[in-house]
């Protein structure tokens, strides 16, 4: 009873002091044990070979028994000295640790850790219960994507919404445009971003903010309901390509041509079927003929070449150009494949020589 209560009294008292503390005072009970337990002639317990074993197994009170003093000075360590302070120190460290592990999964639960050491990772900003989850799902579909971890941020009311995928970090924050906040999601480390907050304001002065904000390669994607919102974002940056609802273009589209709308379905998906994916041409190679590059990726990849973009964003796109099109190094491919064509895949120099011939 008396040894209940002090394991208890000392565990209350230890449970709120630092990792370091709770270690230093494991490591003089473990000295001063085998101290005494040497100095009555345990010799076989305080092997060094054995000893480890020997207290951890005996000061957790887990005891195996293999193990245990054989003189009656031994036991009067084990039983005065041995077990109880080490039955506190440790009761200390498992509720030291306990609470760790709680802080930490109630961190992850509701997005209260700090992903401030984060890189090159993938930001969604905003939250929908079903299109989010199929962002998620479109951006893991991709077999041949750069291994980066997505980071959902909100400032919802939820709690970690994907709790069971590895890759799926979770955020909540207190605005979606504060700095400090930004600073733990690691805006300015981030490679991709998408934004889709609650409503076109949102996603605007979100956009906008992370315009100025980000590293020079990061592509942001931002979606809107109201196209004057993407002129204004278009006005004032030059790093955000923003998406809009087509429904009215898809509709009119699918009337006039039966099947356009599963057919844009099928481009978009990365679940299934062939999907539109996009590879920036080398800067170190010549430029080449859109017919020469259009025959190679079809004959090579089978990969159907349908655009070229003079910039990331594809401002500047020529669709389906002429054959004798001429597209330059640094220049964006997009087409339709399998799965994903790495630029180091293609056998640039397989192409030239083709010209030549």
């Amino acid at each position: 009873m008396v040894i209940n209560k002090l394991a208890a009294f000392l565990r209350k008292h230890f449970i709120h002091v630092s990792w370091f503390s709770i270690l230093m005072l494991l490591g003089f009970h473990a000295i001063l044990s085998w101290v005494l337990l040497y100095l009555v002639g345990e010799y076989e317990l305080t092997n060094f070979s054995s000893y480890l074993y020997y207290y951890v197994v005996t000061t957790s009170t887990v005891g195996y028994g293999d193990l245990s003093p054989t003189s009656f000075e031994g036991k009067l360590v084990v039983a005065l000295v041995q077990i109880p302070l080490g039955l506190a120190i440790f009761g200390a460290l498992l509720g030291k640790l306990g609470r760790s592990v709680s802080r930490v999964l109630r961190q992850i639960m509701t997005g209260e850790k700090d992903f401030s050491e984060e890189d090159s990772h993938i930001l969604i900003f905003g939250w929908h219960e079903n299109r989010t989850e199929k962002m998620v799902q479109h951006i893991l579909g991709d077999n041949k994507r750069q291994k980066r971890k997505i980071l959902l941020c909100v400032t919802n009311d939820l709690e970690h919404p994907f709790l069971d995928n590895p890759l799926v970090e979770f955020a909540k924050l207190k605005s979606l445009t504060q700095d400090d906040e930004l600073t733990r999601v690691a805006v300015t480390k981030a490679d991709r971003i998408i934004v889709d907050c609650d409503n076109d304001d949102q996603t605007f002065t979100c956009a906008l903010k992370l315009s100025s904000l980000v590293k020079d390669e990061c592509h942001i994607s931002a979606n809107f309901s109201d196209d004057t919102k993407i002129e204004m974002l278009n006005r004032y940056t030059k790093n955000i390509e923003s998406n809009s609802s087509r429904t009215a273009e898809i509709l009119v589209r699918s009337m006039q041509d039966p099947g356009s709308s599963r057919l844009q379905e099928e481009m978009m998906s990365t679940l299934s079927g062939h999907t539109q994916f996009s590879t920036q041409m080398p800067f170190d190679i010549g430029a080449h003929k859109f017919g020469d590059l259009f025959f190679h990726l079809k004959q090579n990849h089978n990969a159907i070449l349908l655009a070229v973009a003079e910039d990331r964003i594809g401002v500047k796109m020529h669709l389906n150009p002429d054959n004798d099109f001429n597209v330059m190094p640094g220049q964006v491919l997009h087409y339709v494949a399998q799965e994903r064509i790495i630029a180091d895949e293609i056998n640039w120099t397989q192409i030239a020589v083709r010209e030549i011939l």
